[in-house]
């Protein structure tokens, strides 16, 4: 399939539905996260890409990653027991992670499994670096719909296994972490001030960017049974400079729509959450109006951890007491498709 190329005007999409109200009760009850012990400096990995350290960091951001050293239904069951704290167990849980631990079952089963937990409804959303944001959209409608009462929604990632290293870009962007919320209605007067809320959600995918990140093995394309399928085809590939270039000319308009949807301005959000993509993609936030001090950034010291960057930026940023109860906080990143992806929430 032809990629489009950047310079053409971005497309955008013609249909936009707008049928849901303009918030929705959403209280995030609670954070937790978890970072292997075992860490990979930049110095480290240099000898293993052919680069020098100052190049890792100036190019990606990254001083350090963490390195998976368990299971990734493990590593989901410990930043879970942070979320879930003393409260009662949820009934629903949701796997937002793009590292499958095998293909049957569903993850979900075994990060249950690992929490001891038994007949509670449980499924994976897989939405690449945005799951964990699609899966909250998901654990927002099923809380207001009354569907659910109590959602666990839980990212654990392991992408350090399928770095390429004969692509020293998209290799040492990579770390891997575990992060979890909680998900409950917010109830009316239980809070001072306005109640915690969903205030507003975007999403946009052009699939003419398909192959500007993927990692094509692992299905019927590059079957692992199938005698011409190559390693390669099971390592993660990624042209960043292309996809930057591509979002760069979307994620203007794509926020300004999100903001208006949720009628605040740049200057009323309080914390921005995005997903950790490299230290430049979160440095270009400021072009877009945003100031160093609101933007979550703690790449140097984690990596990009897939879908669990944007859980993982949130149970950081809350443990520290950067975000407290009313603050306005908007979580916002990009995902392979290409799509981009925003959700902005009364916490």
């Amino acid at each position: 399939m032809a990629v489009m190329d950047p310079q053409f005007p971005p497309q955008t999409a013609t249909h936009t539905v707008r049928a849901l109200p303009k918030t929705l009760p959403l209280r995030i009850a609670g954070t937790g996260h978890f970072l292997p012990p075992r860490v990979q400096t930049s110095a480290e990995l240099a000898r293993v890409v052919g680069r020098s350290e100052e190049w890792i960091t100036r190019r990606s951001g990254v001083v350090s990653r963490h390195l998976a050293d368990r299971p990734v239904e493990e590593m989901a069951a410990e930043a879970a027991r942070q979320a879930l704290g003393d409260g009662p167990a949820p009934d629903l849980i949701l796997n937002a992670s793009l590292t499958p631990r095998q293909l049957i079952p569903d993850t979900s089963v075994f990060v249950q499994r690992a929490l001891g937990l038994s007949g509670i409804p449980s499924y994976s959303v897989h939405a690449t670096c945005l799951s964990f944001l699609v899966a909250l959209h998901q654990a927002t409608m099923a809380v207001a719909a009354g569907a659910a009462q109590r959602v666990l929604v839980v990212s654990s990632e392991a992408g350090s296994y399928s770095r390429d290293y004969s692509e020293p870009e998209s290799a040492v962007l990579i770390g891997d972490a575990a992060a979890a919320a909680v998900v409950e209605a917010a109830a009316p007067g239980a809070e001072a001030g306005p109640p915690s809320a969903m205030l507003a959600w975007r999403m946009q995918t052009f699939p003419e960017a398909a192959e500007l990140a993927q990692l094509p093995g692992s299905g019927v394309r590059h079957h692992p049974n199938d005698p011409s399928t190559e390693r390669k085809q099971n390592l993660f590939h990624m042209n960043g400079p292309r996809i930057y270039r591509f979002a760069r000319t979307r994620i203007g308009p794509f926020l300004d729509d999100l903001l208006d949807a949720a009628q605040l301005t740049r200057s009323d959000i309080d914390v921005v959450v995005p997903h950790q993509a490299s230290g430049p993609g979160l440095a270009s936030l400021q072009r877009l109006g945003f100031p160093k001090h609101k933007v979550v950034d703690i790449i140097a010291n984690t990596g990009n951890c897939i879908a669990a960057s944007i859980p993982l930026a949130l149970s950081v940023a809350h443990a520290e007491g950067r975000i407290a109860r009313g603050d306005r906080v908007l979580l916002v990143g990009t995902g392979a498709g290409l799509s981009l992806a925003g959700m902005v929430i009364r916490f």
